[in-house]
């Protein structure tokens, strides 16, 4: 790979990392709802590639559900995990989503996996079991199985994404839409005064949408499909490992993150099971979407 590529991946990842800074930001010093904060994004990228919706996919109720796992679905609870859970500590626990494509993918897909790759999930959820078990992780209590949890949705829309016949920022226009007709109704059900954050801190707070829909959503997901068109999938993927990394760094000098060895040594212990699954083959799984299951 050329320099300029090796610099854009380290740019992508960056964006990505302090995607999840900025979201704490959003949902806890500001005080947005969290789900409405994942619908304001969604209404952003809607009109940001309303273009793209045309024409209309086949298969559309599929495209729908695809695009919602990985998209609003998966998002919503890493804003409501992020009301408690510290970015660094969401981080190392959003990697449990590489494993558990593969297992859905096992599941559903009838995917095969050999020792190596066997070996590489349960490293993978030793080091995430170790990071949530220390006092930094265990200190952000059960904001981190809503954080969890959003990794199994979107390792389960991602097994499924191999199944709709749309290119990915095509698809992240149709997951926007879907992501806000379902929002929409579960935010007003659940949550209360949405607009008075945004009125106490409107600057700000349009700060956070504009960057996690935008440069986050639009921006770095369009730029990272369009290396994947140019370079081979098993030399560009393995790159995304430095997101978590660049989390926890991000995380501890801006959030001010407590983080002790533990969580450390679990984090490098899942980085290097999740390696280990990016860079055996699969037969069924396209790897873009093992380590980052989100559009």
């Amino acid at each position: 790979m050329s320099f300029r590529t090796i610099a854009l991946l380290f740019l992508v990842n960056l964006i990505w990392a302090a995607n999840v800074v900025v979201s704490k930001l959003a949902v806890g010093d500001l005080g947005i709802p969290p789900l409405f904060y994942a619908l304001l994004r969604s209404v952003i990228v809607v009109a940001a590639l309303a273009p793209l919706l045309r024409p209309v996919p086949q298969g559309l109720l599929r495209v729908m559900l695809v695009g919602l796992a990985i998209s609003g679905g998966s998002f919503a609870l890493l804003f409501v995990g992020l009301k408690t859970a510290s970015p660094s500590a969401a981080g190392i626990v959003s990697l449990s989503g590489a494993p558990l494509t593969v297992l859905f993918a096992i599941l559903i897909l009838k995917e095969r996996v050999r020792w190596r790759r066997a070996g590489g999930i349960v490293l993978a959820f030793v080091g995430v079991g170790i990071a949530v078990a220390s006092p930094s992780g265990w200190a952000n209590g059960s904001g981190l199985g809503w954080v969890g949890l959003s990794a199994i949705v979107g390792a389960l829309g991602s097994v499924f994404v191999k199944r709709v016949e749309i290119d990915s920022v095509r698809l992240q226009a149709w997951a926007a839409v879907a992501s806000t007709i379902v929002l929409t109704p579960l935010t007003l059900a659940t949550e209360g005064e949405q607009f008075a954050s945004l009125a106490t801190h409107p600057w700000e707070a349009t700060a956070c949408l504009l960057y996690a829909a935008l440069v986050t959503s639009v921006g770095a997901h369009s730029l990272y499909y369009r290396l994947l068109q140019h370079n081979e999938a098993n030399m560009i993927v393995p790159f995304t490992l430095l997101c978590p990394l660049m989390t926890v760094g991000l995380g501890a000098s801006i959030t001010g993150d407590a983080i002790g060895w533990p969580l450390i040594i679990g984090g490098l212990i899942a980085v290097a099971g999740v390696a280990v699954i990016v860079l055996r083959p699969s037969q069924v799984m396209p790897k873009q979407f093992l380590v980052r299951p989100r559009l």
